[in-house]
């Protein structure tokens, strides 16, 4: 990059005429823009061809933005009450008649446009009265425009504050088009020849000027296609880079033996057959664990497809192995779900599993760290507390850290320094990740898939109905009490809301003590103790109440197989993955079990849609890919912690998947060709990739 380039690049945006300090202030603390290159990579969210011009004889019905030629014959004020003035213009082109109306300004619209002068208008017309009118168009004189050149006119995101101090998207577009003239020399390549010209890509330079002033549709889906790709393809070949560093810079215990805990378990305390797609993951783990390269692979399963099953069968050849295992879990209730889980599996095996949250206090405590430090703890089952500096294991090899997406990047590294070596690390999740978003998140991981469930197991049925029909609810509740089965009732809130309509667990459970009162009931949230909250989960697991009441608290790490009802209450609040992680408490058991989503009548399309999806399927995957297609990806639970939904300015990896998958390829042919990223030909990826690193974007967090 030249030197003039740089600097250009770098220049502050105060210089741009028509922005000054005031502005650029405003620009910095709304949008983060400072420099020429951060109002480059601001991008426009929409077009309007500007190439065309309507007479007022061809409008019809609703139509979108338009332009038409016309002289303006008079202007009309009304009063609006104090200091406030509705101002008339009415034009006409010969064709016909409309109306610009403006709610503010009256002075100023008055003094800057003259009648029998011809304007050329442009914005949404509407009817009003019979006649079509404008509402605040722009409005420019004909010898001002050239019609020829405007092509398709950008639309910038603005804020209210910018607004108010008159920075409208016209303005981005103003000035950027003052900054894009500034800059006389091609802005310099950032991806080789070899990838630009097999790919068809158009130049870095062309890409930004297209991107911001397009003639035509198709110069700026080539443009966006380039800046998509670019962003995409920097992105993973960091990933794939670290990755592959990681392989080839971290050797990992090697477990050769498949013995006596492993073989003992499967032969005699197996609870039910392994499907076909646990006997291929538990294959590929121990293929990854004999290798002599350290595990880091991602299990991805649908809740209750035996994800703890698999752990543990993986933990037990660690332990043939004379290694220690520990699993950790986000939550304490899901903690102690595992170590119930685990030694129910294991029956009366003689493997010591013990448990550690931060409710194992006093003398207990310190046994189990000792146990731990010693080598007489095998399996540890704990929360963030095994991370914790008094843990010290003996020899750990194996990790599992359930529900990953629960802790950051670097909580999970902490378990690496437990370990001379690193151990080897899976990280399971019940919550299915769209394969474009697994590839960009957790793009270092292998993934492995249980796309079964256990033989025996019935899908959930799952009906959608409205707040009105609650007394047909209630009798479905009823007969599968009768029948000796267990409900879950799930409310958004706790208290109620003054800010919100929606249903709340307070009252509902004082509600449903009175429409229940042959039946008992628990009552689960999460501002009640810990204490509390377990004596009323123990309850309702051990059968003494029938109906639990709750919040989402109850979305990860309960397994009551008895309960075979779950009830959402004002379901348009949550997200498709919040409510299939829901719908996953039933359904553990033989018997036919049911959801039923509760909403309000008056739903939005979007959300309809939702509601709609849960209910025609029961596949993971499909669900989290729509909810990524109708959400994004920063919206969707836990991709947050990877800091990558914020960082990238005109990709989306929701719709752009064929992008992703595009620049993965390149990324790993690249790494595939130069794993020591020292050869000359690849010199400026590897520059490209440390410029961005030097960024405020997160690249630590994407790998």
């Amino acid at each position: 990059m030249s030197i003039a380039l740089f600097d250009i690049l770098q220049q502050d945006i105060k210089f741009i005429p028509g922005v000054g300090p005031r502005r650029k202030e405003l620009l910095n603390k709304e949008l983060g823009i400072e420099t020429f290159g951060d109002l480059l990579e601001y991008y426009p969210y929409k077009y309007v061809d500007r190439s065309k011009i309507y007479t007022i004889g061809e409008l019809v019905g609703e139509m979108p933005f338009v332009q038409i030629k016309g002289k303006i014959l008079s202007f009309e004020e009304f009063d609006m009450g104090p200091r406030k003035k509705r101002v008339v213009a009415h034009v006409t082109d010969g064709t016909g008649f409309v109306d610009l109306v403006w709610f503010s300004r009256a002075q100023q619209i008055t003094k800057n446009y003259k009648t029998n002068t011809e304007y050329i208008i442009f914005g949404k017309p509407s009817v009003y009265g019979g006649r079509y009118q404008f509402a605040h168009p722009e409005v420019e004189k004909t010898e001002d425009l050239k019609l020829s050149e405007m092509g398709m006119q950008p639309y910038y995101v603005t804020t209210e504050k910018m607004k108010k101090a008159g920075i409208t998207s016209r303005t981005i577009e103003r000035i950027t088009k003052c900054m894009l003239e500034r800059i006389s020399i091609p802005l310099h390549e950032t991806l080789p020849p070899f990838i630009t010209n097999r790919l068809r890509l158009v130049s870095r330079d062309t890409a930004f000027r297209h991107i911001h002033y397009p003639k035509t549709s198709e110069e700026m889906s080539h443009a966006r296609f380039r800046l998509k790709f670019e962003e995409l393809f920097y992105v993973q070949l960091n990933i794939v880079r670290y990755a592959s560093d990681h392989r080839r810079k971290y050797r990992g215990y090697i477990f050769q033996y498949v013995g006596n805990y492993f073989n003992t378990f499967y032969k005699e305390h197996l609870p039910f057959p392994l499907t076909g797609a646990q006997k291929r993951v538990i294959r590929e783990i121990r293929n990854d664990m004999g290798s002599g390269r350290q595990m880091n692979r991602l299990l991805q399963g649908d809740v209750g497809s035996g994800k703890t099953l698999v752990a543990l069968m993986s933990m037990l050849i660690a332990l043939d192995n004379n290694y220690q295992a520990c699993i950790m879990a986000p939550t304490e209730i899901l903690a102690e779900q595992h170590l119930a889980t685990i030694r129910s599996f294991l029956e009366d095996m003689p493997v010591n599993v013990q448990l550690l949250t931060s409710i194992v206090k006093g003398k207990k405590r310190q046994q189990v760290l000792e146990g731990v430090a010693d080598g007489t703890v095998q399996i540890l089952v704990g929360t963030h507390a095994i991370i914790e500096d008094t843990v010290q294991f003996l020899r750990l090899g194996f990790v599992v850290v359930d529900e990953q997406h629960r802790f950051g990047v670097a909580q999970r590294a902490k378990l690496w320094s437990k370990s001379s070596n690193p151990p080897h690390v899976l990280v399971m999740t019940a919550t299915p990740i769209p394969r474009t978003l697994a590839m960009t998140i957790y793009g270092d991981l292998d993934v492995s898939i249980i796309d079964e469930l256990p033989p025996g197991r019935r899908p959930v049925v799952t009906i959608h109905k409205y707040d009105n029909q609650t007394s047909s609810l209630y009798n479905g509740i009823r007969q599968q009490i009768h029948l000796g089965r267990q409900v879950y009732i799930v409310f958004p809130l706790i208290q109620e809301s003054e800010k919100s309509d929606l249903k709340n667990l307070e009252t509902g459970f004082e509600t449903l003590k009175q429409v229940f009162p042959e039946f008992r009931l628990s009552k689960v949230h999460g501002k009640m103790k810990p204490s509390d909250k377990e004596e009323e989960m123990s309850r309702f697991v051990k059968g003494e109440t029938q109906i639990l009441v709750a919040t989402t608290v109850i979305e990860v790490g309960v397994n009551v197989p008895n309960a075979s009802v779950m009830i959402i209450f004002d379901a348009q609040r949550f997200g498709l993955s919040q409510l299939h992680q829901l719908r996953g408490r039933v359904g553990r058991g033989a018997d036919q079990s049911y959801c039923i989503l509760v909403s309000k009548r008056e739903l939005s399309n979007e959300t309809r849609k939702r509601l709609d999806i849960m209910c025609d399927t029961n596949d993971g995957f499909m669900i989290a890919e729509a909810d990524l297609k109708l959400r994004g990806p920063g919206d969707l639970e836990g991709t947050q912690q990877s800091g990558i939904a914020f960082d990238l300015k005109i990709a989306d990896i929701a719709r752009d998947g064929q992008i992703v998958q595009m620049a993965r390829d390149e990324a790993q042919h690249i790494i595939d060709n130069d794993p020591l990223c020292n050869k000359q030909e690849y010199q400026m990826l590897w520059n490209r990739l440390a410029e961005l690193r030097k960024t405020n974007i997160n690249w630590a967090a994407i790998s």
